[in-house]
């Protein structure tokens, strides 16, 4: 094999956008969606501290956001595995609009209010989660069995591609426009990904429904508990956004460590940067079975770069690092989505969806919190060393605890065998199951 089909080999599958319609108004709207949130979440603190000055009160925001984050995920899951997931994400997209709407009219007022923002953040932060699981859930049911891998593939790059344009143009419109034109930019993208959701055809649910409540929430929780392969993919993100994750240690290494201040931007960047390049050459993965034993390497490597950053002698190094550890990262994401996509029933897939949005919400808390203290209690290079290191021995000790997890096989597993044979005999093996 030459090098050029070699790289042909790698380049990312675009399978699903090609054959997929409801995958590609879904992967538009998700793409435009999350730009969108981008911009606001830049805006946000920013108005916060404009008008308050106090870095406490920017902080705070995130402690608002976090109960609702929690409680509607959870609650959101739920309500993904009875109502129709199309129709939910159209009708909490019309909510988000409307919030951010509000959110320009405060920030365009002669004397914007501050508790305005703090209510209309704690409402967002309940419709996103209310939102999430249903996108989340519906995906798979867009593309066949076998293209999950590159859908989960291509919707982590839309995903990264905002995350580092988002707050660039965030950014921009702060600086040049006013932090209102932020929202007006978030309403008009949250708009079109609304009409986009409306687009999709219908999305039923095949059979008997649980009706959304706290046993329907325990059976979610029961149902992840007892698979063990799915309860690895759960642990090891947690552990590498509980112990490795080092943004909040960014502005001190950039400034105490390298002394180089005017380049803190890159230390936040460097690793989308690596995670948009390793999903750009992601068309491999599709031929990957061993799930579970991609994502300990996986996880692993991004453990052991991160702390590799936290040792490097010079600024551009540690960046380099910082990227080979998004890098990493990304490619356990695209393994543990498929897992999930792959072997959950679509009856449950919404509230492991909002039960995975825990991780979300507690583990960069939690992770944040540890990170600072050790950086206090010892040092800045201490705190991302020990953390990446950490890392690896709680993901290698999940596969030795977790050994259906580190066996994990696409082809034999029996939930995804389960899952391929329900979706080719339903409607005569059509891919849109």
């Amino acid at each position: 094999m030459t090098w050029t089909e070699r790289f042909r080999a790698m380049r990312m599958d675009v399978s699903p956008l090609r054959e997929s319609r409801d995958f590609r108004l879904l992967f538009t709207a998700g793409s435009v969606f999350y730009l969108g949130s981008m911009v606001a979440y830049v805006a946000v603190p920013f108005a916060i501290y404009d008008l308050t000055g106090s870095n406490f009160m920017v902080g705070l925001v995130g402690l608002v956001e976090l109960v609702p984050l929690v409680v509607f995920g959870l609650y959101g899951g739920a309500l993904a595995d009875h109502v129709d997931r199309r129709r939910l994400l159209v009708a909490t997209g019309v909510v988000q609009v409307v919030l951010m709407v509000l959110f320009a009219a405060n920030a365009f007022a002669e004397r914007p209010r501050v508790w305005v923002i703090f209510v209309l953040a704690g409402v967002y932060a309940a419709a996103s989660s209310l939102q999430r699981p249903s996108r989340e859930a519906l995906e798979p049911r867009t593309v066949r069995h076998d293209q999950i891998a590159a859908a989960n593939a291509l919707s982590s790059f839309a995903m990264q591609l905002g995350v580092l344009v988002g707050p660039l143009v965030g950014g921009l419109l702060v600086a040049y426009a006013g932090v209102g034109w932020c929202f007006v930019v978030a309403v008009v993208g949250y708009v079109v990904a609304t009409l986009l959701f409306a687009a999709m055809r219908p999305y039923p649910h095949d059979g008997e429904t649980t009706p959304p409540s706290l046993r329907g929430i325990q059976e979610g929780l029961t149902y992840a508990l007892r698979r063990r392969d799915l309860l690895g993919t759960y642990v090891v993100d947690i552990a590498a956004m509980m112990l490795a994750i080092p943004v909040v240690l960014f502005p001190a290494l950039a400034h105490e460590v390298f002394e180089r201040p005017e380049l803190l931007g890159l230390l936040y960047s460097a690793e989308t940067v690596g995670a948009l390049v390793a999903t750009a050459l992601s068309g491999w993965v599709g031929r990957v079975h061993h799930h579970g034993r991609a994502i300990v390497i996986a996880a692993s490597l991004y453990g052991a770069f991160i702390a590799m950053a936290g040792l490097m002698p010079s600024f551009w190094l540690a960046c380099g690092f910082l990227a080979l550890a998004g890098a990493a990262d990304m490619v356990s994401a695209v393994f543990r989505a498929t897992v999930w996509g792959q072997t959950i029933p679509d009856t449950m897939r919404g509230r492991l969806a909002g039960i995975e949005m825990l991780s979300y919400s507690i583990g960069p808390t939690v992770g944040e919190t540890r990170a600072g203290f050790v950086a206090d209690a010892w040092s800045v290079r201490g705190a991302i060393v020990s953390g990446g290191a950490a890392c690896v021995g709680g993901v290698l000790l999940t596969a030795v605890a977790l050994r259906d997890f580190w066996s994990y096989d696409s082809r034999t597993d029996p939930h995804a065998v389960a899952e391929r044979e329900r979706r080719t005999s339903k409607a005569g093996g059509t891919p849109q199951s």
